[in-house]
């Protein structure tokens, strides 16, 4: 902080009778070198000169420093309160003495007088307290005025100069502060150097004790996204929308655009007249391949795009699970997947699906082994043979709580069962789940799940076993919990999307009903 020497041996020409509108102007030069209010200066100003006078004055006393904003004047004045009687001299007066003081005004108990003090000369120990003070309380103003100034900037590309690299991270100087890119921010194998001009993507400004700290990312996927904002001018208008975007940084990604006029071709302005739009976009991200993909509310068809150029033959979408099963040939399956994965993963990212590529001999497989299962469940909790639970699972009823709620009507128009037997195939599913729900709660009662979680209303025994296995006993501890720890969902770190597996994904749960489960155990806990 230059400035404080200087100022420091104006204040003290100041006591010694130079024109006091030097101070101001002292005032307007630090205001402006450091872009901050001058209000800030004069109080950081008024702070110093009061502990200087109370260094002089006696730290006990209460002391007001006012630095007249138009004249320069600097009135130093002592603060009395009135009081009944006086137990602390140096701050409080009795109302007899305060009127004998100031005869001017009606006084009474509770108010508060002030009497002036001598001006002080600054000397050498008093001048560098004050300079401290002023010091810390212009940083602490420049700190400020700088995350005011870069906390609009968040979610913005920033252009600076690189200049310094440490540990592997690039420091940034952004003019009036420094930003920095992360190791793991930087696009793999790219090579910044000291001196260059970068551009990086804000995604976020944090305020610290220390100061502010400004961080950027040229990996985030939001990065592209407003690179294109920069590139398209019909994304910049409005009339183009970027829906969602997916980066393996420094080798592919994905974007999904969609345009709002439909006399516009979204994927066509992106690209450019030649590639010019897109390729100067590549240029930026060091030779990164971009896909740009049409929105469409069809979602095979997106999917499809999206794995491109893999041809996909059939695609099953599970909306409640965010689960999309892809069947394709064998011959399009290392074109769906890509280099390590990297496509169907990108695809995920852009989609919000989790997706699983089978080729069609693997869900051929799957759904024998599927049928497999569910005949074999009838076989065993009914006592029927493998025809029959083949039959029952083939002609839908494929568990045995599907069959103890149907009327022996809808089975008995099954080819090769009577009433009888359909009346018999009710009665046994019944007592299967009535042997079934007593295991269960001998399982629980050792898990020491307690009643209260166990009553609540829409939970089964088999999502109580799973959480009495997570160590989810109580109500409470279930009241806890958040949807996604229930369902599955994603989170994003550092820019990529991750999988979180739920606690009762296996029930194939709604996210709403796991809303509802959640808010009426909190509905209980919390009345």
């Amino acid at each position: 902080m230059g400035f404080c020497p200087f100022f420091f041996r104006r204040i003290r020409m100041l006591n010694r009778g130079l024109d006091k509108l030097e101070l101001l102007r002292i005032v307007d030069a630090v205001a402006n070198e450091k872009s901050i209010d001058k209000d800030i200066v004069i109080g950081s100003m008024e702070s110093a000169i009061q502990k200087a006078a109370l260094t002089k004055f006696g730290n006990n006393n209460n002391i007001l420093v006012k630095i007249d904003r138009e004249t320069g004047n600097i009135n130093i004045q002592k603060v009395l309160d009135i009081v009944e009687k006086v137990e602390d001299p140096s701050r409080e007066i009795t109302l007899k003495d305060a009127s004998s003081i100031n005869n001017k005004e009606e006084l009474k108990l509770g108010d508060k007088i002030y009497e002036d003090l001598p001006q002080i000369d600054f000397g050498r120990i008093a001048a560098q307290s004050a300079k401290q003070v002023i010091n810390s309380k212009v940083r602490e103003a420049e700190k400020n005025r700088q995350y005011e100034d870069f906390i609009d900037k968040q979610g913005l590309i920033l252009s600076g100069i690189i200049k310094r690299l440490e540990y592997g991270n690039v420091i940034v100087d952004l003019g009036k502060a420094e930003g920095v890119i992360k190791k793991d921010e930087l696009i793999p194998r790219e090579v910044l150097k000291t001196g260059e001009r970068v551009k990086a993507y804000c995604y976020e400004v944090k305020k610290e004790l220390k100061g502010h700290q400004i961080f950027l990312s040229r990996a985030h996927p939001q990065f592209l996204a407003k690179l294109f904002f920069q590139e398209v001018p019909e994304i910049y208008e409005g009339v183009i929308e970027i829906k969602s975007v997916a980066r393996d940084p420094g080798s592919r990604a994905k974007i999904c655009v969609n345009s709002k006029d439909t006399s516009i071709d979204p994927v066509g302005a992106c690209v450019g007249m030649r590639g010019s739009r897109v390729q100067t976009i590549v240029n930026e991200l060091h030779g990164e391949k971009i896909d740009i993909i049409k929105w469409t509310e069809d979602l095979p068809t997106l999917i499809s795009e999206s794995l491109s150029p893999a041809e996909i033959q059939k695609v099953l979408i599970d909306q409640t699970n965010k689960k999309i099963d892809v069947i394709l040939s064998e011959e399009n399956l290392s074109k769906a997947i890509g280099r390590r994965g990297q496509n169907v993963r990108l695809a995920s990212k852009l989609t919000n699906f989790e997706i699983d590529i089978l080729t069609d001999k693997e869900d051929s497989e799957r759904r024998q082994a599927e049928f497999k299962e569910k005949t074999e469940a009838l076989i065993k909790n009914l006592e029927v043979d493998e025809t029959l639970g083949q039959l029952l699972v083939s002609e839908g009823f494929q568990s045995i709580e599907e069959i103890s709620q149907a009327e022996p009507d809808s089975i008995s128009k099954i080819e090769a069962i009577d009433d009888d037997t359909a009346k018999e195939l009710i009665k046994r599913s019944k007592e299967s789940l009535i042997k079934v729900k007593e295991e269960v709660s001998k399982r629980l009662k050792e898990l020491g799940v307690e009643d209260e979680l166990i009553n609540l209303k829409g939970m089964t025994q088999g999502m109580l076993v799973i959480l009495g296995q997570k160590n989810i006993k109580k109500l409470s501890d279930f009241a806890d919990l958040s949807t996604d720890e229930l369902v599955g969902g994603f989170d994003e770190v550092k820019g990529k999307k991750i999988r979180l597996q739920g606690y009762l994904e296996e029930f194939s749960l709604s996210r709403e009903e796991a809303d509802q489960l959640i808010m009426s155990a909190r509905d209980i806990v919390f009345k």
